[in-house]
């Protein structure tokens, strides 16, 4: 029964760290997300501006696959756990 009961804490100790990661992540998204402008209307000497804009949008992208990797993992990690809890209570009953 111990075994179990270590790998139930060891998982949930996972599931921890990857959420935390992910919830990190979604923040550092939506600061930048708050960044971006809609609409930008600019002449030759706010090309800065634009080039910035862009770095944003081009970041933005690049975190899509990791958050949905976590998100994943996060979920799967989730029902493994359920999964194994409601075995144990089977198991007892």
């Amino acid at each position: 029964m111990e075994p179990l009961g270590t790998t139930l804490f060891t998982l949930l100790v996972a599931w921890a760290v990857i959420t935390a990661a992910l919830i990190c992540m979604l923040i550092y998204r939506g600061t930048l997300a708050s960044h971006e402008e809609d609409q930008i209307f600019l002449d030759k000497a706010g090309d800065s501006m634009a080039q910035e804009q862009r770095l944003i949008v081009a970041r933005i992208e690049r975190l899509g696959m990791p958050i949905k990797l976590l998100i994943t993992g996060s979920v799967l990690l989730l029902l493994v756990i359920a999964g194994l809890w409601l075995w144990q209570g089977f198991k007892n009953f």
